[in-house]
């Protein structure tokens, strides 16, 4: 287990110990026991030991800690936390953390509830690095990181429903982040199907995955009003599945 994973999943004396220690290794006279200082120490960067320690379950309660950090109070840590998990692009907290983040929120419900805030800027962020670089790291990375928000039930259903709305987001695609969302079960698959901001391609492939059964296809295009281009595709569809 990486520090950055012991001081995410500490209890509160183990917590409380390591960064006391990491700060008391420093000169009493130098400018604190603060956090860019023990990051050093613990041989994290500055964001790792933000978020390792503001995600920590048990932080809010140990007041102690904050204080060490340079911080007066967990609502002034927990901005600066913020800013690190929305703003950075896999630099000071990598992927692997990122995943460890993850798995942990979903069992502290109140960090559970500011994800779903943290979540629309943090992939909004890491967006607009791909249009700009389209580097295949990043793109690789965020993969990654949409299947754990997905799968390890980050993701809530005003999450879904925002990402759904934005029928001309790309990104979707590149992510097959219907078929995502019909796996995470999150929205019946029946509703999901039906929607309207589901693209016709999008339709198709919840079909070829076998999410879709003949009957709700069949349905489907009982409706007179239905777009061109999804009857299109439906039509092809339930041929094939004839």
């Amino acid at each position: 287990m990486s520090i950055f994973e012991e001081i995410l999943t500490a209890n509160a004396e183990d917590l409380l110990k390591t960064i006391y220690k990491a700060g008391a290794a420093r000169d009493k006279n130098e400018r604190a026991r603060r956090s860019r200082t023990i990051a050093k120490t613990l041989g994290l960067t500055h964001g790792q030991l933000l978020c390792a320690v503001g995600f920590n379950a048990v932080i809010r309660d140990l007041p102690d800690v904050t204080t060490i950090l340079g911080y007066p109070n967990y609502d002034a840590l927990a901005k600066t936390r913020n800013e690190y998990f929305m703003h950075d692009v896999y630099d000071r907290v990598g992927i692997k953390d990122i995943l460890a983040i993850y798995q942990l929120v979903i069992k502290v419900p109140q960090h559970l509830q500011v994800m779903q805030y943290l979540l629309a800027t943090r992939l909004r962020k890491i967006e607009e690095r791909i249009e700009a670089t389209v580097s295949s790291l990043v793109i690789e990375r965020y993969k990654k990181e949409m299947r754990a928000v997905y799968n390890d039930g980050v993701a809530q259903f005003e999450f879904v429903d925002e990402r759904l709305r934005n029928t001309h987001s790309g990104f979707r695609a590149l992510l097959n982040e219907v078929v995502m969302i019909a796996e995470s079960r999150l929205i019946p698959v029946g509703d999901l199907f039906y929607r309207d901001n589901i693209l016709p391609e999008e339709k198709r492939r919840l079909i070829i995955k076998g999410f879709v059964p003949k009957h709700l296809v069949e349905n489907r295009l009982e409706d007179g009003t239905l777009d061109p281009k999804e009857r299109k595709v439906l039509e092809e569809q339930l041929r094939i599945m004839a």
